[in-house]
């Protein structure tokens, strides 16, 4: 029987993108050690679990727009002040253009403006080969959907890239926020994303880098 005790746990964050629900949550399933509570960013602020600080990161899927405010805004900004790692997924890094500590998150400005393109099918490079989250990873191409964002900036150390001309050149990305490991990843529009080896490698190993040290270790 499985010890769940040791699991990552992980809050996924959703909201104002529509997703596959039975393929995503598959995907969750299907990943040992790792224990998803995947909420809406509303139930994240309001934190009626009292559970926020149990959490070993936040994964953002969610695609709010404009900038936060409320107690949203102030749930938010407590990221940053513990270990606790933060993995910003896909159209996450589209959330709240207006906002720049969101802008700092991820280490990408100007994001309001952006075009994308479905089912591209999206030639990887490894372009970090010490890093934990991409050593000894052979990456393959993957069909996706890509974004026209501007390329992680400073701050950021590059994981993986491509040279798709319909895409950012940059796909992941390691970076810091306060005293939280931080990993921007551009893939995983849907299900068929969901599936390829390659994605999932570069998810489960993400999780386990930003996840704060005393989880990645057990």
């Amino acid at each position: 029987m499985h010890d769940h005790t040791s699991d990552l746990r992980v809050a996924v964050v959703t909201g104002q993108h529509a997703y596959d629900v039975p393929a995503f949550t598959d995907l969750w399933a299907g990943l040992a050690g790792i224990r998803a509570y995947v909420q809406d960013l509303d139930n994240l602020a309001a934190d009626a679990g009292r559970a926020f600080e149990t959490y070993d990161l936040f994964l953002f899927y969610n695609m709010h727009r404009g900038a936060p405010e409320g107690r949203v805004l102030r749930a938010l900004e407590r990221l940053g002040e513990s270990e606790q790692g933060i993995l910003v997924l896909h159209h996450g890094l589209l959330a709240f253009p207006d906002w720049p500590v969101w802008d700092e998150v991820v280490g990408i400005a100007g994001r309001s403006a952006f075009r994308y393109y479905h089912d591209e099918v999206i030639p990887l490079e490894i372009a970090d080969r010490e890093h934990p989250v991409t050593a000894g990873l052979a990456a393959a191409p993957i069909t996706d959907e890509t974004y026209t964002l501007p390329d992680a900036g400073p701050g950021s150390r590059v994981l993986v890239t491509t040279a798709h001309p319909r895409s950012m050149r940059t796909i992941c990305w390691a970076r810091r926020h306060g005293r939280a490991r931080v990993l921007c990843l551009a893939l995983g529009h849907d299900a068929t994303a969901w599936a390829d080896p390659t994605f999932r490698a570069v998810l489960e190993r993400g999780l386990r880098w930003v996840a704060r040290p005393s989880a990645a270790a057990v």
